[in-house]
C-alpha cells in the first residue's frame, strides 16, 4: 500500500460522513475565506473556538481532533457566520452535524452528564435551595410543586438520555 493512502481514505471517508448528514451538507462548500470567524462572537472572546479551523479540521479528515475536543460545543448557535458566508455554507448546522457524530461516539460534555443526573434524580436541572423556595413566596410566585421523577425517568430512558447519567457515574 502506498504510504499516506490509508489516511488519505480516512479523511476522504469523514467528510462524507459528515457530508451525508443532516446538516453538514454544505460543509464542503468552504473555501476558507474565514467571513465566519470574523462575525463570530465566540471567535472573539477565547481561542479555542474557530468556526474556520473547525471546518478546515473536519475537511482534512481530523476526526478525533474534532469530536474530542470541546471547540463544537462552544458555538452559540447565533447564526451570524451563516447569515454572512459568500459561499452559503451552514456553518451553524455543520456544527450540529458535528456534535451529533460526537455523541454517537461516546464524547460528551460533562455539563450534559451532570444535567441528565439532575434530571434523573431530583426533576430538575438545578436544585433549589431553601433560601429561593422562602424568596418565592415573598415575591408573590406559588411554591414549586414536587416533580413527577418517574414519568420523567420514563421519558428519558426512552430517549437514551438516562444513558449520560451512566457515562458520568462510570467515569467518576
Amino acid at each position: 500500500m502506498e504510504y499516506g493512502k490509508e489516511e488519505k481514505t480516512t479523511n476522504l471517508a469523514f467528510s462524507k460522513v459528515v457530508t451525508s448528514r443532516l446538516g453538514g451538507e454544505t460543509i464542503s462548500l468552504c473555501y476558507q475565506c474565514g467571513t465566519c470567524a470574523s462575525s463570530c462572537p465566540v471567535a472573539k472572546i477565547t481561542e479555542r473556538f474557530n468556526p474556520r479551523e473547525v471546518i478546515k479540521l473536519s475537511l482534512l479528515g481530523e476526526k478525533n481532533e474534532v469530536i474530542s475536543g470541546d471547540a463544537i460545543w462552544l458555538c452559540c448557535s447565533c447564526y451570524n457566520c451563516q447569515e454572512r458566508c459568500p459561499q452559503k455554507v451552514e456553518i451553524a448546522d455543520v456544527i450540529y452535524a458535528l456534535r451529533n457524530i460526537a455523541l454517537e461516539e461516546g464524547y460528551i460534555p460533562n455539563i450534559y452528564s451532570e444535567f441528565a443526573s439532575a434530571l434523573l434524580n431530583d426533576g430538575r436541572i438545578v436544585k433549589v435551595s431553601k433560601f429561593v423556595e422562602n424568596k418565592r413566596s415573598v415575591l408573590g410566585l406559588p411554591p414549586l410543586q414536587p416533580t413527577g421523577v418517574d414519568a420523567l425517568r420514563k421519558i428519558l430512558s426512552a430517549t437514551g438520555f438516562d444513558k449520560l447519567q451512566q457515562k458520568e457515574e462510570e467515569s467518576e
